[in-house]
């Protein structure tokens, strides 16, 4: 069979690629992140390995050089029934904005992995980005998700919670989540996503609430696992954002030791890519957004990054939402004011296994609403009720008029994980009057491109189908 050039080329660098690859000592590959600082153009590469003896090193090329460094930073993880092993952070420095760049890892002098990344973009730069929750749920339309997304090209993905199921634990991942997104090549199991672009995230219920480190030892992985700003609101368990630990002392600071300084920061912290403001949030119904403290820190954080043009806000129980599941959970609805004030363009929620958006809204609630409790002893937090009155702008369309008098509400929760009702889809009869689209009748992913004062959404299903269309200008 005759091969083109470039078609042996590309053979030739998959052959090396895959005996680098299948020498390489990792129990995960390496894998890009944001960094616990969020530099403009710095990320992080992370791995997880037993081997904490031989010497690593990572080099970098930006342009035609080779730049060498030794690798050094890492956390054991050390938890009980888990077999420890050690968890490298790399930072991967003085990118050029918006051009690849390559990398390789050598333990010992040996070349044991090699790929290449997409540098952050600048303001003035076009982008593009997927927002998807509740994904590791090993199902078939998550590796199908997975496979679009790596088609699609994107920046980066943002994650509004439900990283993994079902309790944030290390097995979680292993099984539901690296093979998926961080594989060695795209087919119909998973793609290589994560060595090549960052992923950001917020923490879901399932990511979050098993605090028992004498029942879940290996739970709250998300704080092993990610590297995401430590720049948010500073808290101490048993406050109004962060519940007490429980189990032994023992795995409590087995635990500790493995989450270093990610633990409790990075539950909530702020972000920005190119002309975009990411402010992420945690959003499980422990928090209590009654707290002044906390609604501060969300409306200075905002008001800071009043000189980008766009403002995302990410977290996990979305306060818009008309299924009949996690319909009372409407806490998120008492920070509206304060997106409202900070010019938010667009919330991503997930934790509702569907898609919806809203019509731009503007909400003002009715005091502090009512506090939801349940569970065997009543003393569950399960959310809480708040009434209040909207405003509608239903003379945007996203289509002839694209200009927002409000704030969209999106929830892409279809990542993967088992639908929510889907007899909900056609009846809109069941639907709020702030609902604009409801589908949820197969998975689906939010793929965005801002191009200059433009955002254009495309709602994509499994099969691929465009199941929502719309733009978004501000000028």
């Amino acid at each position: 069979m005759y091969m083109k050039k470039w078609q042996i080329v590309f053979l030739q660098f998959f052959l090396v690629s895959a005996s680098i690859n299948a020498q390489a000592p990792f129990l995960v590959k390496p894998y890009l992140q944001v960094g616990y600082e969020g530099k403009p153009f710095e990320l992080s590469l992370l791995w997880h390995t037993k081997d904490t003896i031989n010497e690593w090193r990572v080099e970098v090329k930006t342009t035609t050089k080779w730049e060498s460094s030794k690798a050094n930073n890492f956390n054991l993880v050390n938890v009980k029934n888990v077999t420890p092993f050690v968890v490298y952070h790399f930072t991967v420095k003085n990118l050029l904005a918006g051009k690849d760049f390559g990398y390789r890892v050598l333990n010992n002098n040996k070349l044991v992995f090699e790929a290449y990344g997409h540098a952050p973009k600048s303001n003035n730069q076009d982008y593009k980005f997927v927002a998807i929750g509740d994904i590791g749920a090993l199902t078939k339309d998550q590796k199908k998700l997975a496979s679009i997304m790596y088609k699609l090209d994107p920046d980066y993905i943002a994650v509004p919670g439900d990283i993994v199921y079902n309790s944030g634990l290390i097995n979680d991942y292993t099984e539901k989540f690296w093979p998926i997104y961080n594989a060695d090549q795209a087919d119909s199991l998973g793609a290589p996503l994560m060595r090549k672009i960052p992923f950001i995230a917020s923490v879901g219920n399932h990511d979050a609430e098993d605090r028992d480190m004498d029942k879940t030892p290996s739970a709250l992985s998300y704080y092993y696992f990610w590297e995401q700003p430590l720049n948010g609101l500073k808290s101490k368990e048993g406050s109004s954002m962060v519940p007490l630990l429980k189990g032994s002392e023992e795995n409590k600071n087995a635990f500790y030791t493995a989450a270093g300084k990610a633990y409790p920061s990075m539950s909530n912290f702020s972000y920005n890519y190119a002309n975009a403001h990411w402010t992420v949030i945690d959003a499980d119904n422990y928090v209590d957004w009654t707290d002044s403290t906390l609604l501060n820190w969300v409306k200075n954080d905002l008001l800071n990054s009043s000189d980008l043009k766009w403002h995302f806000v990410l977290f996990h129980h979305p306060g818009f939402n008309s299924s009949r599941e996690h319909f009372e959970q409407q806490q998120m609805r008492l920070l509206a004011p304060i997106f409202e004030v900070g010019k938010v363009d667009v919330v991503f929620n997930g934790h509702v296994h569907n898609y919806q958006r809203s019509f731009p809204l503007k909400f003002t609630p009715d005091r502090k609403g009512t506090q939801l409790v349940g569970g065997k002893d009543n003393k569950t937090l399960r959310g809480r009720v708040v009434n209040g009155k909207w405003i509608l702008d239903k003379k945007y369309d996203g289509v002839n008029n694209t200009q927002a008098n409000g704030i969209i509400y999106l929830v892409t929760g279809a990542g993967g994980q088992d639908l929510y009702n889907p007899e909900q889809e056609n009846d809109p009869d069941s639907w709020q009057k702030f609902t604009h689209k409801f589908f949820s009748t197969d998975h689906s992913l939010t793929y965005i491109e801002s191009k200059g004062e433009t955002l254009h959404f495309k709602q994509i299903a499994s099969s691929g189908k465009i199941v929502d269309e719309f733009m978004l200008t501000k000028k």
